[in-house]
């Protein structure tokens, strides 16, 4: 069996998704990398390298030396953090999706995953159902490089023959992981302050609907994607992915009938004006179509999950 690399292994996405890939081809089949240390969570299940996606050769020698023909790439620079610092979002985001292209295409990698964003949208984009070819003008520097890196997989895809995939994820919510400074962090942030009996302060406000989706079925989609035939894979660009649309009040009712006693307040900050330029829900009918997607977390089961998950102990409430 061909061996897999996954590059942002210790990643909030990358740390779940390698440990299913684990599970479903063998600890030392995938290949953990990653600039930093590893994460714990990925510690004795398999091989991990570290990893400096910003030197392409270093790439080239490790693609050849462990003979990978799978490629994960997961590095990136989120849109509040970057926003921040826009052309190191650009340089991190770009040159690491196009070494990953190029030593692809030079060393005959079978087969490559790259993660792309509803960031892509704008505010001119449809706030409901925003669909698969939509009108993608980014207000972010995040979504700008998702937008071209898209283009670019495209392209890799339709002249070299480089099989490459990609998917638009929504706001990811993991109890495994910290998030990495995106705009939909607080969904995250929100379970932590109820179970340590904290009132959280929130900011976004609290009607802004956004597109979120629970870790689990990302990394299934993430696999059920690259597990397709190519012959489905009818968009080489990124495939729009729903899973569950809330504003930050829902969700706080919802962990309240869990956690009676948990407070929450507002304070909108710079991230409300970029979560203004995303839709509230996406149509992912060709995601659907093509290699079957459908979700299986709705806001109710995700927030028990996430409570349990992270404090298996915590007495809550049965009231629904």
């Amino acid at each position: 069996m061909n061996k897999i690399l996954v590059i942002g292994a210790s990643g909030q996405i990358g740390t779940e998704l390698t440990l299913a890939l684990r599970q479903q081809f063998g600890g030392e089949m995938v290949i953990a990398a990653d600039l930093k240390r590893e994460a714990d969570l990925l510690k004795g299940t398999g091989p991990f390298l570290p990893l400096d996606i910003m030197d392409k050769e270093i790439l080239r020698v490790q693609v050849r030396r462990n003979e990978i023909k799978t490629i994960y790439l997961l590095v990136a620079m989120l849109s509040a953090a970057g926003e921040k610092n826009p052309m190191l979002a650009w340089h991190l985001n770009m040159q690491s999706l196009m070494h990953t292209l190029e030593v692809a295409r030079e060393e005959g990698v079978e087969k490559v995953f790259w993660p792309s964003s509803i960031a892509v949208f704008g505010k001119d984009a449809p706030k409901e159902n925003c669909p698969q070819e939509a009108y993608a003008a980014p207000s972010t520097v995040y979504g700008i490089s998702k937008l071209a890196g898209e283009q670019w997989c495209h392209y890799y895809f339709h002249r070299y023959g480089v099989d490459v995939r990609s998917i638009r994820y929504p706001g990811l919510i993991s109890y495994k992981t910290l998030p990495g400074g995106g705009t939909t962090d607080y969904a995250i942030e929100i379970f932590h302050s109820a179970i340590r009996g904290e009132t959280y302060t929130c900011f976004l406000r609290s009607d802004k609907r956004l597109p979120m989706m629970y870790m689990d079925d990302a990394v299934r989609a993430t696999i059920e994607l690259m597990d397709a035939p190519a012959s489905n894979i009818s968009i080489r660009t990124s495939y729009n992915l729903a899973g569950i649309s809330f504003t930050p009040a829902e969700l706080a009712n919802e962990i309240k009938l869990l956690i009676p006693g948990f407070s929450i307040e507002y304070l909108p900050d710079f991230r409300q004006a970029i979560a203004d330029s995303w839709p509230e829900s996406i149509d992912d009918r060709v995601a659907a179509r093509d290699w079957g997607w459908k979700p299986r977390f709705g806001i109710q089961k995700m927030t028990s999950e996430m409570i349990k998950c992270i404090s298996p102990g915590l007495a809550v409430s049965t009231r629904r």
